[in-house]
């Protein structure tokens, strides 16, 4: 079985992705008792991100972030990505006005 990591150095514009049974093959490695640090060097991935998994797990089953938050939380995170949607809404409603007034 193949993995979907990438072992290069962490860019904040372009976070490294990786899937679900990946995720779950580090936090059951964790569990097993391998050391964290053993984990991170080898898997090249920061201390915070493995326990962010193992958290995840533990309390919801999920590594997903929006799995992992509470209603409240949820909530700020619904209403931007509302407002990003109506945002571009109006952007392009602005820019096809005047392509209907000459009609």
């Amino acid at each position: 079985m193949t993995w979907d990591w990438r072992p290069t150095v962490a860019d904040p514009k372009h976070p490294r992705h990786y899937d679900e049974a990946f995720k779950r093959q580090i936090v059951r490695l964790y569990e097993n008792g391998k050391p964290a640090r053993e984990i991170k060097d080898e898997y090249d991935i920061s201390h915070s991100t493995l326990h962010r998994w193992v958290r995840g797990i533990r309390d919801s089953g999920s590594t997903k972030a929006a799995d992992n938050r509470t209603p409240g939380q949820n909530e700020p995170v619904e209403l931007r990505k509302r407002n990003r949607q109506l945002e571009m809404e109006v952007d392009v409603s602005e820019q096809a006005a005047p392509v209907f007034a000459r009609r």
